[in-house]
């Protein structure tokens, strides 16, 4: 492994240290004050200056994230609110809102983007006329059950991991599972996050999935720069005044007052593995030194890939959002055949990857290989195509 830029074998370092933890490690603590009080929090360690904290009680969310001392990840005004406080159906479908902080808030598992009502008919339960689902669904303030956690070697490698499951279920209605597991080598500014969606139930049941994905400051800062394989962009949020608050979607702007969250669609090309890889950097940080977060994501997992402008003071951050569907959201799939149904025992599997780039010639680097596979519309104020890609056509 590489630790301090130096190679060194497990018998190396164990000479060095009496213990693991010395350098890194994963550790299990339980916030105490305020509204987190009580919230299960498992803090990985890397070695690198790379330091992460999972939610055991709200999905394995990845909250605190940062290099070096340096944030990457978002801390929203709401603090990281113990699950018991969430009250779900609040503000017709937006109290998801006072709970959404933190680098990753999962979206899902039967639901994802804004409020809808579908018929339930599938749960054969006449009292239940409907689901109603509020933003995002259910998934990201539901406790997991941790099953593990701790090291594991390969010869000379260390990988730090946790995993457990997340059960979204109700009697007459929905019995999903998601399985997620999180490993970060020693040595590496590396999160690997491997999630497995399971219909554990005996009912045909919908699955939607999401992650928001949230880059703070100083990723995130006057003159960041958002880089993409983008081929065409079908749909935008503001698309009747793209230029109305002079924000474009590439090269970020400072904090701004009474900014309105700008959203886009963007249909992204993948690499021959299929891998498509999305980077917010800074090359400014640190008097030019650079710093810069890579999200690497599957383009058969997840088709689809939104931009979140949410530039406003107090509430600055940038989401990269990898979906299971377009941003128009349920009725949208169903009328073009592209909902996703799970039978029993049925899974779906994402494989998603998430880098710290610690300086300008790792940005360097990703730039060349995000372009080599599409060039970016130069132009800020993207003109929207509608053309929707199809879900399932691969590449």
């Amino acid at each position: 492994m590489q630790l301090y830029e130096e190679a060194l074998s497990r018998r190396a370092l164990s000479a060095r240290v009496g213990m693991l933890s010395q350098v890194a490690g994963v550790q299990l603590y339980t916030l105490g004050d305020g509204v987190e009080r009580g919230v299960r929090c498992l803090e990985f360690r890397t070695g690198t200056g790379l330091i992460f904290t999972v939610l055991v009680d709200r999905a394995m969310d990845i909250a605190r994230c940062e290099y070096r001392g340096a944030a990457i990840g978002w801390h929203s005004p709401t603090g990281f609110r113990h699950p018991g406080l969430h009250e779900y159906e609040g503000e017709s479908g937006l109290s998801w809102l006072r709970s959404l902080s933190g680098l990753i808030v999962t979206g899902g598992l039967d639901h994802t983007l804004f409020m809808d009502a579908q018929a339930a008919d599938h749960y054969h339960y006449t009292p239940r006329k409907q689901v109603a689902s509020s933003l995002h669904g259910r998934i990201g303030t539901i406790p997991a059950r941790l099953t593990g956690y701790g090291e594991r070697w390969d010869g000379d490698e260390c990988v730090l991991w946790a995993e457990g499951v997340i059960q979204q279920a109700t009697v007459f209605g929905e019995d999903l599972h998601l399985v997620r597991r999180i490993e970060v080598a020693v040595g590496s500014n590396t999160i690997a996050l491997h999630d497995e969606v399971i219909n554990h139930g005996f009912y045909r049941t919908p699955h939607m999935f999401l992650y928001h994905i949230n880059v703070g400051y100083p990723v995130l800062d006057e003159g960041s720069e958002y880089v993409a394989p983008i081929v065409e962009t079908p749909w935008a949020a503001h698309e009747a005044q793209v230029r109305a608050q002079g924000v474009g979607y590439r090269t970020q702007p400072a904090p701004r007052h009474d900014f309105h969250e700008q959203v886009y669609e963007h249909t992204m090309r993948a690499d021959d593995a299929g891998i498509v890889p999305v980077m917010l950097c800074n090359p400014w940080f640190e008097h030019g030194r650079g710093l810069g977060f890579l999200v690497e994501t599957r383009k058969a997992e997840f088709p689809c890939m939104f931009e979140w402008q949410n530039l406003q003071e107090g509430h600055y951050a940038l989401g990269i959002e990898p979906s299971t569907h377009h941003v128009l959201g349920k009725p949208f799939a169903q009328e073009r055949g592209e909902a996703n149904w799970l039978e029993h025992g049925e899974s779906r599997h994402y494989h998603t990857r998430l880098s710290v780039l610690p300086d300008n010639a790792a940005i360097d680097a990703q730039r060349e290989r995000i372009h080599a596979i599409a060039v970016q519309p130069e132009d800020e104020y993207v003109s929207t195509t509608s053309n929707w890609e199809p879900i399932g056509s691969g590449r």
